[in-house]
């Protein structure tokens, strides 16, 4: 199996582009540790499509590649996942895993119950969040790396969804599970509120709460705004924990 690249430039910049080329860490990488040589050939994903490509020229600083052929690839999941900001470490592990699992989008959200030093620095942590998507996106072969948004407060977050089906895991919620909130609707369609079901748009929010849960004046927002709470089973889980497998669950219905 080829290694996959995700390309940080191409050309042209719309349409298919048949030009590619790796700059900064992924190209010292490729060219000092792997020894690529022109003539090589790799997986690389421009304006996310999947080609295989050759290598033309090799740099430290920059590796360039002409695109041949489009392979065929899976779609990312029409997927919104909102995260409660807790304990970095915890955060960039659910990060990566719910990027393996397919999410289109993560926003991490400034919850009342977010401990007051990780607020504050969570905007300068951005850019690493987003470099920890970009490598799991490439180590787990996805053709897209999934949006990372700057954290944001949470009713600023809830006033601009859009996604139609909106998903709140709840720890009151003890009787409509996931599974249920997700399948019911599709069982007599292949439309989803007239959404196609291969439609590339985001059509699910999922948020998944903070250490401690979210407040009930946080709880009456996500019901003013039209989520359906839901819950995963009798268990407490971590936040991390619940990110995967309800990403996981979700996957077997969305994609």
């Amino acid at each position: 199996m080829r290694r996959r690249w995700i390309a940080d430039h191409f050309t042209p910049a719309t349409g298919h582009p048949t030009h590619a080329a790796l700059t900064g860490d992924q190209a010292a990488h490729l060219a000092r540790v792997l020894r690529a040589q022109p003539g090589q050939i790799f997986d690389v994903v421009a304006a996310g499509f999947l080609h295989r490509a050759e290598i033309t020229a090799v740099s430290p600083e920059r590796v360039d590649f002409l695109l041949h052929e489009e392979l065929e690839s899976d779609s990312a999941l029409p997927l919104h996942l909102y995260l409660a900001i807790f304990k970095f470490d915890h955060l960039e592990w659910a990060i990566e895993k719910a990027t393996e699992l397919g999410a289109a989008k993560i926003t991490p959200i400034l919850a009342r119950r977010t401990e007051k030093h990780l607020a504050q620095a969570a905007a300068k942590r951005v850019e690493r969040w987003r470099r920890i998507a970009h490598e799991a996106s490439q180590q787990s072969r996805r053709t897209s790396t999934p949006e990372i948004s700057d954290p944001t407060p949470l009713k600023q977050a809830l006033e601009r969804e859009t996604a139609p089906h909106r998903i709140l895991l709840s720890e009151t919620e003890q009787s409509l599970t996931l599974s249920t909130a997700l399948g019911a609707p599709r069982l007599d369609s292949e439309t989803w509120d007239g959404i196609p079901s291969n439609s590339q748009e985001i059509t699910h929010a999922l948020a998944i709460g903070p250490e401690g849960g979210w407040t009930p004046e946080e709880m009456s927002l996500f019901t003013h705004h039209q989520w359906t709470h839901v819950t995963l089973g009798p268990r407490i889980l971590r936040a991390e924990t619940a990110t995967i497998a309800a990403i996981a669950i979700a996957g077997t219905f969305l994609a």
